[in-house]
């Protein structure tokens, strides 16, 4: 058998080409017929190419034609057995075959095997699976050479060199079975990566929900107690425009919460124009000095000494992008502090640095600034952050965070110029 190693090795090769292939055919299974028609060409080059090349023993052609035929046929259906076993007829008659009805009846007895297989095969064990395989691809062959060879009178050729013979038929069977384990492995590869996005998806949403439910609680909680207390008689008018002003401001932050979270949903920017980088900057240090304020933080704006130049946006999630970072920064520098605002051109970038002097992050909190329901703050949803992370690379942006611990933050926002 030896002498013949090199064409085998060809065999097996093509034999195994299909399963290159096969990860990306997996994607396609919700839809039966296109699914069904790339396992039927995938194993009908298979079965044509080792036709094409098989090995001559004790004057017989073998080949592995019935590998593919066996696989193809019950991991593909009904149908697509079906097509293969008529590739199998249409290349042997192109080809000139000797005894063709011959071949054809010795087939259909097979054929008969697949179909009772594929009854029972998709609901048993991998083991199970790799035993029918076994079995139904050196079926097939026993029974077509058997048959063959009993109608062309040459039934003699079946026992010179035994040996040999089986030899073909255990290197099969081997064949076979490594061949259905590593698809049956493949298969539950996938699912249990399609088990695992759905999984992060449903994560995903019960965060959602359970962050909603909790940042609106808060404030309509406070807004169900006031409400309570206008019912009092000894209330004065005083306290109850104190309290009324309080719920509309638990209301505005409750509309609030809804707005960022909506925000995350939107789609890309619709309403595109030309920003003048210098103006929105300025713009943001006149919003942010009002805030800072109140923090005793100071503002601090450099403007570089370049022409005026321009970028493309939604000018008002741009300046939202740019008021959630600036607010976190301000907030983040608790017993006061400095903020440098700073615009520049970087290569063909304009470049947007805010600075503080707070008391910086980790590389674990850079790294999940930006992820939903994040915050480095003890109240907060993180939504601030994900909500401009999101609207800055929906403007092409890039961010990049430089921070020491005890020595402040400074973020890095570079957008293409128009």
């Amino acid at each position: 058998m030896l002498d013949y190693f090199k064409d085998f090795i060809l065999n097996i090769f093509i034999i195994f080409t299909p399963l290159v292939m096969y990860p990306y055919i997996y994607k396609m299974k919700e839809r039966n017929l296109l699914y069904s028609f790339l396992i039927y060409i995938l194993f009908a080059i298979a079965i044509v190419a080792t036709m094409s090349f098989p090995v001559v023993l004790n004057e017989i052609i073998y080949d592995f034609r019935s590998i593919p035929l066996a696989v193809g046929s019950l991991y593909g259906g009904l149908s697509v057995s079906g097509l293969l076993y008529l590739t199998i007829v249409a290349y042997r008659f192109l080809n000139e075959s000797p005894h063709h009805w011959i071949y054809i009846l010795s087939l259909m007895l097979t054929f008969v095997l697949v179909v009772l297989s594929l009854r029972i095969f998709d609901n048993m064990k991998t083991l199970y699976k790799i035993l029918i395989a076994v079995c139904l691809s050196v079926l097939i062959k026993f029974l077509t050479l058997t048959v063959y060879f009993i109608g062309t009178g040459q039934f003699e050729l079946l026992f010179i060199k035994p040996w040999t013979i089986t030899q073909t038929y255990i290197v099969q069977a081997v064949l076979v079975g490594f061949y259905v384990y590593l698809i049956e492995f493949l298969n539950r590869y996938f699912y249990m990566q399609e088990e695992v996005i759905k999984s992060e998806k449903m994560k995903i949403i019960s965060d959602m929900a359970a962050s909603v439910a909790h940042e609106i609680r808060n404030p309509l909680t406070a807004v169900r107690g006031f409400i309570h207390l206008f019912g009092s008689e000894n209330v004065d008018r005083e306290k109850k425009a104190m309290y009324q002003q309080i719920c509309f401001e638990e209301l505005d932050r409750t509309e609030h919460i809804i707005t960022d979270y909506l925000a995350l949903a939107q789609p890309d920017p619709e309403i595109t124009e030309e920003l003048h980088v210098q103006d929105e900057l300025m713009y943001l240090s006149n919003v942010l000095t009002t805030y800072g304020n109140y923090n005793q933080i100071k503002i601090h704006v450099i403007f570089a000494q370049e022409r005026p130049f321009y970028i493309t946006g939604d000018r008002h999630k741009f300046r939202q992008a740019l008021l959630n970072i600036g607010k976190h920064a301000i907030e983040a520098m608790q017993e006061g502090g400095v903020l440098t605002l700073h615009v520049g051109l970087w290569n063909d970038y304009a470049k947007i640095s805010m600075r503080d002097t707070g008391q910086g992050m980790t590389a674990e909190q850079i790294r999940r600034l930006g992820t939903p329901y994040y915050c480095t703050k003890e109240k907060g949803t993180g939504l601030e952050m994900t909500v401009a992370f999101s609207m800055i690379k929906k403007m092409n942006g890039k961010i990049d965070i430089r921070s020491k611990m005890g020595k402040g933050t400074e973020f890095i926002l570079l957008f293409p110029i128009t």
